[in-house]
């Protein structure tokens, strides 16, 4: 069986992974996934696999299905909102035809 959703993804830094997972699971989206990512964008370049003195400075990608448009808004309306001011970021949505195999999301 499947199912229709919304998938929100997030790119921010890493150092935030904490506060974003919270705004997640308290707009009542099920589960995420959190990969490093790396990359140039208008707050220069971020690294993902080379050594450095510290990992605050490198980025992560959030993935999240949610079962509808609105939940990924409210949850990308708050991560801005709280964040993208003072800290890289940037947040989209993709369209997703469908979900198979989900037990639940």
């Amino acid at each position: 069986m499947s199912q229709q959703a919304s998938k929100l993804v997030i790119i921010t830094e890493k150092l935030l992974i904490k506060k974003v997972a919270r705004i997640i699971d308290d707009a009542g989206a099920t589960g995420y996934t959190v990969v490093d990512a790396g990359g140039k964008g208008s707050r220069n370049v971020r690294s993902s696999g080379r050594p450095t003195v510290s990992d605050t400075y490198s980025n992560v990608k959030f993935e999240v299905l949610t079962p509808n448009r609105e939940m990924a808004v409210k949850i990308s309306d708050a991560v801005a909102a709280q964040f993208f001011e003072d800290y890289s970021g940037i947040a989209y949505l993709c369209d997703v035809m469908e979900v198979l195999h989900a037990h639940e999301f």
